[in-house]
């Protein structure tokens, strides 16, 4: 298989930075998954620039030039509101040097040590993302096989496997989404050790794993991906209640609707359409939720407060693995608590639901509920008919809901359950 580069499919903007930095009399080269992405014919999502150049003197170069990051010192080059990244090349940590360190597990937690291009190459991940481009003349630099790997569809670390995943236990996310979306094998001396060294990834802070989830699960290869998670035994360290759910529901739909979400996702993405974190944890904790809130329910608490309670303690267990920032929790709170308003079918209360903001992120939820097995299939196809009916043809809909006059409302027995059924909808 040969491998070509069209240039007309790199971005100017990068062709632009490296040019100037070239200029000014530095190394620069695209680098890494934009490189690897333009030889399958894949269109990279950002084009990442690596150079001789360190953080200072990038930044004299560019008006527009922020620095961020101490462990990991980058330049962020802006157009408007997007940027380009510019990396200076590094070279192996020393403990020796206050530019790098490592903890007592191996984990680099200071890298500011620069170097050559030759030494940045054995600071990259896999072989396939060691690969440097540089669009001024067409040149390819392949240091350590990333191209015979991308041949033969190989997913290969550079160096010892164990150490270059103890100093980043992220790397081991980074293989499974990787092996994902580009459908290539993991090197066994790889697939060996990420159940063994999965827990490394709960020294992780919260908060980049919640980014890492989003990378993984909303990338377009959500649905391989978490199959790969739990292969590999990686999910309970990263989503402990959803893994503990598909142990607990012997009926097997919790595990459907899980599936069946992410493929609605992987369709709207490849669609170019939008999703939501939030709706992405309201499928992943409905189980627990739902099983708390019956609890709550059966020892005499109201349906509302259950619901509320429930949902506070499924959300800060999460929370004490993978943060989910209050902007995407608050949301989920709202399409959970939007479910029980689905039963009301007076034009009063169906009207206001039907202009609640999160309407349609709940009434998803809800025809993901009863593609599950729930039975709630005549709920949905009642608010589907309501959303898309006229004023007039509203009214009739709910008097059609209504018990005939003379005859007494009845409540609406709430079917008790130990087992919870659930399935997907679009998001």
């Amino acid at each position: 298989m040969e491998f070509v580069i069209h240039p007309d499919k790199v971005c100017g903007r990068a062709k632009d930075v490296i040019r100037r930095l070239q200029k000014a009399g530095y190394e620069a080269y695209l680098v890494g998954g934009c490189v690897r992405d333009l030889l399958l014919n894949l269109t990279p999502k950002d084009f990442d620039i690596a150079t001789s150049a360190r953080p200072e003197e990038i930044r004299k170069l560019f008006s527009s030039c922020r620095l961020i990051g101490r462990r990991f010192r980058l330049a962020h080059i802006y157009f408007g509101r997007d940027y380009l990244e510019v990396a200076t090349f590094r070279a192996p940590h020393d403990d020796s040097d206050d530019g790098g360190k490592v903890n007592d597990a191996g984990r680099i937690i200071h890298d500011n040590v620069y170097g050559t291009l030759e030494e940045d190459v054995w600071r990259r991940d896999f072989t396939i993302n060691a690969l440097f481009y540089n669009p001024s003349n067409g040149e390819l630099l392949d240091c350590e096989g990333g191209l015979d790997d991308l041949r033969h569809g190989r997913i290969r670390l550079l160096g010892d496997p164990e150490q270059r995943f103890r100093e980043d236990p992220v790397r081991l996310l980074r293989a499974l989404r990787f092996a994902a979306k580009l459908n290539f094998k993991l090197e066994p001396s790889i697939r060996d050790l990420i159940a063994p060294l999965a827990i490394l990834l709960e020294g992780i802070s919260s908060a980049r794993l919640f980014d890492e989830i989003i990378k993984l699960l909303h990338s377009g290869h959500g649905l391989a991906t978490y199959r790969l998670l739990r292969e590999y035994g990686v999910l309970p360290h990263l989503l402990p209640l959803t893994a503990e759910s598909l142990e607990e529901d012997t009926t097997g739909n919790f595990a459907r609707m899980v599936e069946l979400s992410l493929t609605n996702t992987d369709e709207r993405i490849t669609e170019g359409r939008s999703v939501m974190p939030a709706f992405l944890y309201a499928v992943l904790l409905w189980y627990k939720v739902y099983q708390a809130s019956e609890l709550e329910q059966s020892q005499g608490c109201p349906e509302m407060q259950a619901l509320q309670i429930a949902a506070t303690d499924a959300l800060r267990d999460q929370v004490d693995f993978t943060a989910v920032p209050r902007r995407y929790s608050n949301i989920t709170r709202e399409i959970w608590a939007l479910q029980t308003r689905f039963r009301y079918h007076d034009l009063r209360r169906a009207n206001a639901l039907l202009g609640n903001p999160r309407f349609r992120a709940a009434y998803d939820f809800l025809c993901l509920r009863a593609q599950s097995g729930e039975d709630l299939q005549d709920e949905c196809e009642w608010w589907t008919t309501f959303q898309h009916a006229t004023p007039d043809e509203r009214i009739d809909l709910c008097k059609a809901m209504q018990p005939p006059k003379g005859q007494p409302r009845r409540k609406k027995r709430r079917r008790k359950s130990n087992t919870i059924k659930v399935s997907v909808a679009p998001e």
